[in-house]
Formats: structure tokens, sequence, C-alpha cells
């Protein structure tokens, strides 16, 4: 019995430490670097965007635009960092001949507040109504992009908002399946009050998928962008990247990873406009 006892007070326990860290275990935002210089200098016209979000939380993005073209990438990036550290990636989205938007969630960069799961989904909606009042896109031109953390974010907005597509970089099955990977404790995965459903989420969405995933991805499992594939609804593609991990997949595949993004844009605004008509 005193065993017994013992087993269910270090789970109690252990249950309560993840729940009062659980935000800390999930996002490690950086504030914006003070001396970081013009976007000009990466060779990249980047727009400073202020949002503010439905519970009054003030977010900053960037907006590449790119005129001649009626599309838009909305782009939401992982768990760590923000955006200044995403200069590499930006300047490859930007061959794409798209327009392109990128957001800091709140508490990163120079946004406001403290992640959680509700608040990234309310820093999303802020962005995604930036494009449809503000810019004016056509919903059937914006196509979703999450990578890692940000493929949580993508799935839920294309859940609840039209959108011409859904990209899924390193994408998770959902937070207590990581949470069991990250402790390896039975049960423990029940605690959190964050759930990103991403299984469940994605057989909802009725827009041309693509998933990206690093055969080497040593963080999210390559096992888990095949299981959010195999439930995806068609149309869909899957991208596996030999050899690429969870962050150089863009890196890894350079020419080939371009070629499928072009593709599938392009396919994603053709599919959308046959909808219509």
């Amino acid at each position: 019995m005193s065993l017994i006892l013992v087993v269910v007070a270090f789970f109690l326990v252990m249950g309560l430490i993840v729940r009062l860290m659980e935000n800390r275990l999930a996002y490690f935002p950086t504030p914006f670097p003070e001396n970081f210089g013009e976007p000009s200098h990466y060779g990249l016209n980047l727009e400073d965007v202020f949002l503010t979000t439905s519970d009054g939380k003030r977010i900053h993005g960037w907006f590449h635009p790119v005129s001649e073209s009626p599309s838009v990438l909305l782009w939401f990036h992982g768990n760590a960092g923000n955006l200044a550290d995403r200069m590499d990636h930006l300047q490859i989205l930007s061959l794409l001949g798209v327009n392109v938007f990128a957001i800091d969630y709140r508490g990163y960069g120079k946004s406001e507040g403290s992640p959680d799961e509700e608040g990234i989904y309310r820093d999303a909606d802020a962005a995604y109504r930036f494009l449809t009042e503000k810019k004016e896109f056509d919903p059937a031109r914006i196509i979703v992009y999450g990578i890692s953390l940000g493929s949580a974010v993508a799935m839920d907005l294309a859940v609840r908002k039209r959108c011409a597509g859904l990209i899924l970089s390193a994408p998770f099955t959902s937070a207590r399946e990581m949470t069991r990977r990250m402790f390896r404790i039975p049960f423990l995965e029940y605690f959190p009050r964050t759930r990103f459903d991403n299984l469940r989420k994605i057989a909802q969405i009725r827009v041309p998928v693509l998933i990206l995933h690093g055969t080497q991805d040593d963080l999210v499992p390559f096992e888990m962008g095949k299981r959010l594939f195999e439930a995806a609804n068609e149309p869909k593609t899957f991208f596996p990247v030999e050899g690429a991990g969870h962050n150089d997949i863009y890196v890894i595949a350079q020419e080939d990873y371009l070629d499928q993004m072009r593709k599938f844009v392009d396919f994603s605004s053709q599919e959308e406009e046959a909808v219509e008509r």
C-alpha cells in the first residue's frame, strides 16, 4: 500500500509540474534583436505590420509584396526564436513569386503577450483578417503554411477559414503524443491543457494538402508526418526529404523544395478557381 501511495504521489506531482510548466516547455520565444539590420540588407522588401488580436494583443509581422501575383503565402514559424531568425527561409520563400506574410506569435519578437494554444490561434485569425480585409486578398488565393508548431496553427486556421491550400513542414500529430515522446512516463500526457489535436483536424480539411518531412527528424518523428498524410483528404502530396532533420528541409532539398512549393501554389489556386466555377 505504501508503494502504491508513493507511485500515485509521484504521478500527481509530475502531472502538476507539467501542468504548471507546459507553456514554458512548448514555447521558446526570444525578443527581437536590437541590432538587427534593415530587411533590405538581406535582399528582401518587407513591410512592418502591427496587428491587434481579438483579445487586444499587439502582434508583429512582415509582409513581402509581389504586386503581379494575386496569391499570398501565410506563413507560421516554429516554437523558438522570432522572425529575425528566419531571414534565410524568407529569402527562399521570396523566390516563389507570390506575396508572403509571416507573423511572430504573441510573446515572440516584437509581439505582446505570452503564448498559449488559444492565443496563437487568435494571432493566426488576426493575420488572416489582415490579408482579407486590409490587403483584400481573395481567400481562394491564400495558401496557409506552417512549420512544426506552426503546422498546428495552420491546420486550425484551415479548418475554420477558407483558403486555397495547406502546407505542413515537420508536422506533429498532437500535443499528447509529443508529451508522451518527451517524458516517456505513462499517463503524463493527460495532464497538460494544450491539445493541438492535429490528427483529428486534418481529416476535416477540404483543400489540397502538401506535407514535407525530413527522414532524419529527431524532434518530430517522420512517422507522424506520414500518419497525418494518411488521415488527410485528397488531393494531397507527401514530400519526404532524405537525410533532412527538423529544421533544414528547405536547405537539404534546395531546388526540389522550391519546385514542390511552386507546383503546389499553382495547383491550389487552380483547384479553388475550379470549385468557384
